[in-house]
């Protein structure tokens, strides 16, 4: 039994551990390209309000 168990934790664990790692790394990117999209729709109804006051 306490084979078996090492067995699943070597098969299973370093998956886990590099799905962690890429999501934790993600996340990060996630936040800032949000922040970006974000701040670009600023820009382009900035420039729509110019345009149609012209």
């Amino acid at each position: 039994m306490n084979v078996e168990l090492q067995n699943i934790i070597a098969n299973v664990g370093f998956p886990i551990v590099v799905s962690i790692i890429l999501l934790t790394r993600i996340e990060g990117k996630l936040a800032v390209l949000s922040d970006s999209i974000n701040g670009l729709s600023k820009i382009i109804e900035t420039i729509i309000t110019k345009q149609q006051s012209l």
